[in-house]
This record gives C-alpha cells, sequence and structure tokens, in this order.
C-alpha cells in the first residue's frame, strides 16, 4: 500500500473527540472501575498488580509500572505496532468521523486506500449470504441434512451462526460475485474466495461442495470461512487462504460471541473444532472458542489474555490420540508464557475419548459433568504426569521411558516446597500401588534431580561488576535521551532515523521532563500545524510556559562550539546513545529476570535463566557500540 495521505488536524481532532478511550482499551486490556478511574494489567510490560490506569475525562492512560502513557492515538500505535495515520482513519471509521486530508486533492487516494479492507469485508458478507441462501435451496439439501441429522443442530441454531453451503460447480460464486455483482476479479481472490487456475485462463471457486462455516473477528465481521467436505474430497476442513484479513494463527473461532463472556467468568475454554464450540455455545457455556484446525500459537492466548484478567486458560481438546498429541504440542508452544506466569493453563479431557460435540449430544448429564471436569481440571503438569498411568509399566522399556518423561517433568519444578510433592506422585504412578518398591523408586528421583546440572545462579558481587549502577544508569539515561533530543530538533535531516531506531528497539523518554518534552514534539509534528524548520520556535514557547522544567531542558534549544560538533557526527552519535538507552533498558529487565530467577518458582525459573543470558548476550553486543561514547 502507499503513502497514506496526511490527515486534517480537524479530523484528528474530531475523532480525539468522539473516540471513547474506555471502549478502545477495553478490547485489548480487562479494566475495571476504580473511583473516577479505571485500572487493568499493563498490556506493555509483565505485570500481576494492576498498575496501568486509564482516565476518561482526560482521555489519557499511564502505567505506573513502566510509565508508557499517552492518548488513545498513542495507546493505538503501540499496541498495534500501526502508524498515526492508519490509528487515525480507522478510529476515523469506527465512530463515523468523515475524513479530510491536508492536500485536498490526495482525498481520493486516501479513500481509496481505506476502503480496500471494507470493500473486502463487505465481499465476505456477501459472500457469507450467497452461501447461507444456497444452503436452503435443493442443491444445499446434502449440507443441511448433515447439520440436522449428523450434528442435531436445529434451524435457530444454523442461522445464529450462518452455516451455509457451495456448491460444486466450478465457477458459481465466480459468476455471482464478478459477473452479477460487478466487483473485480482482484478484489475477489484477495478475498480468497476465487483462485486462479494453473494452466490457461481464467478462476475457479475456492470452496466447492462443502458446509461453509463462517469465521469472524473479535466485532463480527467476517474474515474468511471454514469448510468441511461433503464427499470424499480431501482435505476434509479447508479454510480460507491467508490474506489482508484472514490470519489463521491469530484468529479464534467464536471469538466475537465468547470475549464477553470470558470476561464475566474470567476464564477461557479453548476446544479443537466448530462444532465443539457451537455445541457448548448452545449447551449455555459461552466462554468458549476453538483453534482452526492448526496448532495453537501463542498469539492466539494473546487475543484470550485481553479478556481474562487471572489469565485462566483451560484446554478441552479431543481425548483420543491425536487429541492428547495436539495438547502436548499446544503446551510446548506456549511453555514461554507459561514459565512466565502470563497463563495458568489447565487440562479437560472428556469420558471415553470424546470431544466436546459427542460428549453434550450423547450424555444426559453432560453439562453437570462438564462443570464438575471444570471445577477439577488438573493443572497442565498434573495432566501431563497423570497420563502415564495408562502406561504398561510392568514392561521394561515402558516403564524406562515413562521414568525418562517424568525426570524432565521434575526438573521444571525449582520449588522446594511443591517438588517433593510432584516426586512421592510420580513414584506412587511408577510404582504401581506397590508400597514397598514405592521408597526406591522415590529415592531414585530425588537421585536423578539431584544430579542435574543446576542453575548457576550469580553471585551478588560478581552480577554488580557486570552492570551499571542505578545513579550511572540515571546518568547514562539523561545524557543519551539529551543528545537524541538535542539532535532531532537541530538536524531534521535526521529525523526520521531516530524515530525508527526508537520504534524498532522499542524504546520510550524515561527522564520525565524529557518525556513531556518528546511528547510535545510527537503532538506539533501529529498535527502538521507547522514544518519541520520552525520545530524549534514552539519547543522554546513551549519551554517558557514551564518553569519548573524549563532550566531542564532549555540547554537543548541552543547550540555551543561543542554540541555543534555533535549535530556534524549525528548517525554516529544517535546509533550510539540509542544503544545506550535499549542497554538500561535490557539491565533494569536483567535485575527483573534476576530476582524471578532467584525465587526459585517452579514455573518460570528455567525461563527466567534464560531469559537472563540472552539478555546478557544482547548487553554485551550493545556495549561494543556505545564504549567510546560512554567514555
Amino acid at each position: 500500500m502507499s503513502e497514506i495521505p496526511r490527515v486534517h488536524p480537524e479530523t484528528i481532532e474530531e475523532v480525539s473527540e468522539k473516540a471513547d478511550i474506555i471502549d478502545v482499551i477495553s478490547e485489548y486490556v480487562v479494566l475495571r472501575k476504580r473511583g473516577k478511574d479505571y485500572v487493568g494489567l499493563c498490556p506493555f510490560h509483565e505485570e500481576k498488580t494492576p498498575s496501568f490506569t486509564v482516565s476518561p475525562n482526560k482521555k489519557l492512560y499511564h502505567c505506573f509500572g513502566c510509565n508508557a502513557g499517552g492518548n488513545i492515538f498513542n495507546f493505538l500505535k503501540e499496541i498495534n505496532k500501526q502508524s498515526f495515520s492508519e490509528v487515525v482513519l480507522n478510529l476515523a471509521q469506527k465512530y463515523q468521523v468523515p475524513i479530510k486530508t491536508v492536500n485536498p486533492e490526495k482525498k481520493q487516494e486516501l479513500q481509496r486506500q481505506i476502503t480496500l479492507k471494507e470493500k473486502l469485508y463487505e465481499i465476505l458478507a456477501l459472500a457469507a449470504n450467497f452461501y447461507q441462501y444456497t444452503l436452503f435451496q435443493n442443491q444445499g439439501k446434502i449440507a443441511l441434512d448433515y447439520l440436522k441429522s449428523e450434528r442435531k443442530l436445529t434451524e435457530t441454531t444454523i442461522q445464529q451462526w450462518q452455516f451455509g453451503y457451495a456448491p460444486p460447480g466450478w465457477e458459481t460464486l465466480y459468476r455471482y460475485l464478478i459477473e452479477q455483482k460487478r466487483y473485480s476479479i482482484e478484489l475477489v481472490e484477495l478475498a480468497g474466495l476465487i483462485k486462479k487456475r494453473k494452466s490457461g485462463n481464467g478462476h475457479y471457486d475456492f470452496f466447492r461442495n462443502r458446509l461453509i462455516i463462517p469465521i469472524q473477528d473479535s466485532v463480527g465481521r467476517i474474515i474468511g470461512f471454514g469448510s468441511r467436505s461433503l464427499g470424499e474430497e480431501l482435505p476434509k476442513y479447508l479454510n480460507s487462504p491467508e490474506n489482508t484479513l484472514f490470519n489463521k494463527s491469530k484468529i479464534l473461532f467464536a471469538i466475537h460471541r465468547a470475549h464477553k463472556s470470558i470476561t464475566q467468568e474470567d476464564e477461557a475454554i479453548i476446544v479443537e473444532g466448530y462444532f465443539d464450540a457451537i455445541t457448548l455455545h448452545d449447551a449455555g457455556i459461552h466462554n468458549v472458542v476453538a483453534s482452526l484446525g492448526t496448532a495453537l500459537t501463542q498469539d492466539q492466548i494473546k487475543l484470550l489474555l485481553r479478556y481474562t484478567e487471572s489469565k485462566k486458560i483451560t484446554l478441552n481438546f479431543d481425548a483420543d490420540n491425536a487429541g492428547i498429541q495436539a495438547t502436548h504440542k499446544a503446551i510446548k508452544e506456549i511453555e514461554p508464557l507459561i514459565y512466565s506466569g502470563q497463563v495458568q493453563l489447565k487440562i479437560i479431557n472428556l469420558p471415553d475419548g470424546k470431544d466436546a460435540d459427542e460428549f453434550f449430544k450423547s450424555n444426559p448429564d453432560a453439562m453437570e459433568t462438564y462443570q464438575d471436569l471444570m471445577e477439577n481440571a488438573p493443572l497442565w503438569i498434573d495432566w501431563q504426569i497423570d497420563l502415564l498411568r495408562e502406561k504398561n509399566l510392568n514392561q521394561g522399556d515402558e516403564f524406562k521411558l515413562a521414568t525418562q518423561k517424568i525426570v524432565q517433568l521434575l526438573n521444571k519444578i525449582q520449588d522446594r516446597e511443591i517438588l517433593p510433592y510432584y516426586i512421592a506422585k510420580s513414584a506412587e504412578i511408577l510404582s504401581n500401588g506397590n508400597s514397598q518398591y514405592f521408597k526406591n523408586v522415590q529415592e531414585s528421583l530425588y537421585r536423578q534431580i539431584r544430579n542435574k546440572k543446576p542453575i548457576q545462579l550469580l553471585k551478588k558481587t560478581k552480577y554488580d561488576e557486570k552492570i551499571i549502577t542505578l545513579n550511572q544508569e540515571r546518568e547514562l539515561l539523561a545524557k543519551s535521551e539529551s543528545l537524541i533530543l538535542r539532535i532531532y530538533i537541530h538536524s531534521p535531516e535526521n529525523r526520521k532515523y531516530i524515530i525508527e531506531l526508537l520504534e524498532e528497539k522499542d524504546l520510550i523518554f524515561t527522564i520525565p521532563y524529557h518525556r513531556i518534552l518528546w511528547q510535545k514534539i510527537i503532538q506539533l509534528e501529529q498535527l502538521e500545524i507547522i514544518n519541520s524548520n520552525q520545530l524549534l520556535l514552539y519547543l522554546q514557547n513551549f519551554g517558557i510556559n514551564l518553569p519548573e522544567e524549563n532550566n531542564k531542558i532549555n540547554h537543548l534549544f541552543n547550540l555551543n562550539e561543542y554540541t555543534e560538533v555533535d549535530i556534524l557526527c549525528a548517525h554516529q552519535l544517535i546509533t550510539k546513545a540509542i544503544a545506550s538507552m535499549e542497554i538500561v533498558k535490557l539491565e533494569k529487565y536483567q535485575r527483573y529476570c534476576l530476582e524471578k530467577w532467584q525465587s526459585l518458582n517452579p514455573e518460570t525459573v528455567d525461563y527466567y535463566s534464560q531469559e537472563f543470558e540472552n539478555t546478557n548476550k544482547k548487553i554485551q553486543e550493545l556495549q561494543k557500540q556505545r564504549r567510546d561514547f560512554i567514555n
């Protein structure tokens, strides 16, 4: 997409007035009212006690933990990694604000760009209506019978979930959208509804002779389709191809119906299949989503974490061998989130190897049993240990394999209070109920755990030698941030480079008066009321109006014989100053990792030990860049 034309300040101001900051931020953070303000867990850093505050009156947010803060535009820029113009345009569409551009002649180009996604949403909604209409025609009888007879769905449920049918013809939807509705081939192909032929000219329908299941984003817009083959065609399940709107690793089926209930219940349930989710919703369990036929990803978990304050996630995958393997794979994929304490993961498997859909349709007491299973769902590590009960431990090879797996799991536990419990539990499983053999197995496990290579915690004196002191840290930040700001103010040609580095490294100005000055710079440039050469004049007037900070920032507005040299060597000094800011940020994170590391929390110690070492490597690399700068 080409560069977005500049939005007029009047549009920015109107968007700012109409946009509800609580409504917007609530899509990413679980907010609780506290007095006049709202609080929640900061989305920009890990924390367990809320320090993130949103003021609806001031239309501002601030985190007292990491100092992130600003208005609704800043929040969406940071959380979605979008440009300022993209954020304004998206909010303008959401709150129906007419868009003006600084250069009226570019309005047509702007309109073309911002309507691309809207056109795709429009085409997908029209395709969904087409599929749904076809389902209730004679040619859709095969799909409708499948839903009613095999899946036992009522017509009300079929209508609510907007099921449809893709007819077997090669160009049925193609002709409808392109010949009748006059959409371009390029747009329909971009929407993932048609596919170019491998040989010859022309396109054909992506879905043919398939049951169609619309997939919607968190606000209910159709972004793609899932489908099930009704014949022998493989694959049995097929999703839309990934495109501008649809990324199956970042979306969850039924999220638009589930997110409010997830917040109310403070817990999310993830199932494997579309019909598992639909059946549970029909049964009155609404905090349920489904993965899209692929391995569960960290992005999908993070999507759910927006809505649950306690971070409780329960996996209810199929209880057959494939489902068990999928659960193991999911646990492995999200281990970093588990070990860092970002997720409280529990697992449930339904009796007789059934999935949720089968279980509810074959068991008259399904609701009561399911709720009981949810209340008593084991933690992920308990679930993995308990699975070993199913092994034939009377056979030597099975016993050896089970022991190796248990030792691997126990090695992840560092809490001396919890470790004996899991060793005893594991010994009970491996000894197969033999009380005489139990003690031998227990002692064997203790020996194997004790003999593992211990985590080598750095001694405090050694650690202090490796990092800068807090006073040095503040001095380094003050020097680095001052240099960056001075160059930015006096060297317009280097401004783009500075912004790119700050965004790439995810850095913010942390010295309070520097942060105030930077926010003013960004505000002036976003409103586009000045040109690049007027920035210094505006900032000098701004400083005069800040008597407390003026003495601390006034030196940035004037150059002397030494600071003029800085401008001449700007590019090299920017790189070194940014490296210094990044080192301070990493040193803070390293201290945090050390604190977590030394706490010996069973679910975090391995994660933070690795994080500590990785961070140390990054610091050493950055030291090379800034060595000359700090001397």
